[in-house]
């Protein structure tokens, strides 16, 4: 038992038994162990004269260290945990996390292509019986052991550490190559700043024979070979993927991109380097901006000619679609990597809370906020859509084909273009978009800082903005791949099999280290610890075996059935198949890697090595009225 004193006196000795002071901390003789009752919480001396565990009533041990009043101190470092400073910081990180570049292109499209409105029913289920449980549970964690991704494994189950390892690697590859899109984002942003925008016309130095403007006021006749004017900016300036053969022959890096992503980092260095005290500061912009910003486009879209059309093959249902196995699994997927647990951000983040902080409620608010988002983004996207549909005279179905970035960068751009105050609306635009990627690569980038931070404080933990700089340069240069002519190809691959089948088991196996390992009992334990109250038998099998199940579906459903990769008119060789799981595999191999070095040191038979390898080995501090007590 520790207890922090006001006053900075040193007590230079101290008799055998009695309470001495060292270091600023009343340090209290082992032999006054504390047992906590349940019945009023009352505080009793327990018996025993060599320092045993004090038994708790609701499953936690007071754990209490030898010392010695030499000065060896061996109790945990109590220094205080860096917190929000407004639990609105919290609530906005959170939800600029969640809320990223796929809400805007990524849902859509999986909406549109798997029924519709219909589509909307197995998300639904997906997100209350999978998504939810696990974002739940990530906030839990990490606000009641208040860890990074790494250390946190000791308060769990160490032999699981591994985990840890292979968030890391998961986000700095995410980093490699998210934060180009973000490049490509600020690269259209300062070619709006014009009267003209360069991708309303086909006069251009890069445009080709084929380019065809049917928006101009010429009679003009829209052909199997005609490429839209912004579709040529998009791949021939921005990108310039003509100069590359493929990913056998990227060719050259593009500086214009290169400087825009340097620009990009410099952003996020100076957001993050002091940590959560200046970002959650900056998120009050970055945040809520695109909020203000959707409002905007979705009144200016529903206004536009043939806004209906684009809505009604948004929300029209296809109620067979119901039937496919593939729109559960697209279900599934679009609501766990759109609330982004596995990613260690969720406990990074709620590490930095307060210990009685109500996270079961900041739970269910930032991802109903995040599914509405992208509900919403939907409106905004199929409007513009619509209204293109109306201009070409032709088939929603064929102008909705553009997936992913290229739904933004060439055909909602081309309908913007072509809008009243064009520049206006191009600015805001990408100025959202680039907003929406800022927050969710600060996020990333603290998920990795906070757990390397938390396992190696005393080479780091003085240090932060040292190993901060560092991280932003190895992501930089790191993502000079994607910056090449053939970058595009790299992002896609990247996109594809670096994260996808990492993450989903990574956070099958967080599920199975909680639920199983730790104990659902003692996990619950921990939230009502915190709570006042224990989650309710709903939570329990959600976290026992719904959650873990549906991860497992999902991820047997990617393993099954890889995605033929295409990106323009290049269609992917089969070795890159090989190369992109190698990729997903270097990430998670850290895991049986750890768990064999961790049987391999720890002393002991095999049967005694594996319990104390699954067995918690730190004490987690939590608060008692104004003692700290160390729980396990």
């Amino acid at each position: 038992e520790t207890q922090p004193l006001t006053s900075k006196k040193d007590v230079s000795d101290c008799s055998k038994g009695d309470d001495c002071k060292e270091n600023g901390l009343l340090v209290r003789n082992p032999k006054s162990a504390l047992r906590l009752v349940e019945d009023g919480n009352k505080v009793h001396p327990s018996q025993g004269e060599k320092g045993e565990a004090a038994q708790i009533s609701n499953g936690y041990s007071g754990v209490q260290s030898s010392v010695p009043c030499n000065g060896e101190q061996q109790l945990m470092e109590l220094e205080d945990r860096e917190t929000w400073s407004k639990k609105i910081d919290f609530l906005l990180s959170v939800i600029g996390y969640a809320v990223d570049l796929g809400n805007v292109w990524r849902f859509p499209y999986i909406c549109y292509q798997n029924g519709g409105g219909a589509f909307l029913i197995p998300y639904t289920i997906m997100a209350i019986f999978g998504g939810i449980p696990l974002f739940y549970m990530e906030l839990a964690l990490g606000q009641y052991h208040r860890n990074g991704c790494i250390s946190i494994w000791r308060k769990i189950c160490p032999i699981f550490k591994g985990i840890g390892f292979a968030i890391c690697i998961i986000d700095l590859y995410v980093a490699s190559y998210y934060n180009t899109i973000m490049a490509w984002a600020f690269y259209y942003l300062i070619s709006s700043f014009t009267a003209e925008l360069p991708w309303t016309s086909c006069t251009n130095p890069w445009n080709t024979g084929n380019c065809t403007n049917y928006f101009s006021k010429d009679n003009v006749s829209w052909s199997l070979h005609s490429i839209s004017p912004a579709e040529e900016f998009y791949t021939r300036q921005v990108l310039q993927v003509h100069r590359s053969n493929g990913l056998d022959d990227l060719g050259g890096i593009s500086w214009q991109l290169t400087l825009c992503l340097l620009l990009i980092f410099t952003i996020v260095y100076f957001s993050i380097w002091k940590g959560v005290k200046t970002s959650g500061k900056v998120v009050w912009v970055t945040a809520t901006f695109p909020y203000i910003i959707l409002f905007i486009l979705l009144v200016r879209g529903a206004t536009l000619p043939g806004a209906w059309r684009g809505v009604l093959y948004y929300l029209k249902p296809d109620w067979q679609k119901l039937l496919a196995t593939e729109v559960w699994v697209d279900a599934a997927a679009q609501i766990f990597f759109s609330l982004g647990p596995g990613f260690g951000v969720l406990l990074a983040y709620a590490s930095y809370n307060k210990f009685h902080n109500n996270c079961y409620q900041d739970a269910l608010v930032t991802s109903t906020v995040n599914c509405l988002t992208s509900f919403v983004s939907g409106f905004v996207i199929f409007t513009v859509l619509g209204y293109m549909a109306e201009m070409r005279n032709e088939d929603v179905s064929e102008v909705a084909k553009d997936t992913g970035p290229s739904l933004l960068f060439i055909t909602y751009a081309e309908a913007i273009a072509n809008m009243p105050a064009s520049t206006f609306f191009a600015i805001i635009f990408f100025l959202m978009l680039l907003t929406l990627g800022l927050d969710s690569t600060f996020a990333g980038l603290e998920g990795v800082i906070t757990g390397v931070l938390d396992e190696f404080p005393h080479v780091w933990g003085k240090r932060r903005e040292l190993f901060v700089l560092g991280l932003t340069i190895v992501c930089f240069l790191g993502s000079l791949a994607t910056l090449t002519f053939g970058g595009a190809y790299v992002v896609k691959l990247f996109e594809e099999y670096a994260t996808g089948p990492a993450v989903l088991t990574v956070v099958f196996l967080e599920a199975v280290a909680v639920s199983w390992f730790y104990g659902i009992t003692q996990f619950c334990n921990d939230v009502k610890e915190m709570l006042g109250s224990a989650p309710g038998w709903y939570w329990r099998v959600c976290w026992v075996a719904i959650s873990p199940l549906f991860l497992l579906f999902v991820t047997c459903s990617f393993l099954s059935s890889p995605p033929e990769l295409r990106l323009f008119d290049y269609a992917y060789p089969y070795w890159t198949t090989v190369v992109g799981y190698c990729i997903g595999t270097s990430s998670i191999i850290f895991i049986p890697i750890y768990m064999v070095y961790r049987l391999v040191v720890t002393p002991g038979t095999l049967k005694e090595r594996i319990l104390k390898s699954i067995t918690p080995e730190t004490a987690t501090e939590i608060p008692f009225g104004d003692i700290r007590m160390n729980a396990v």
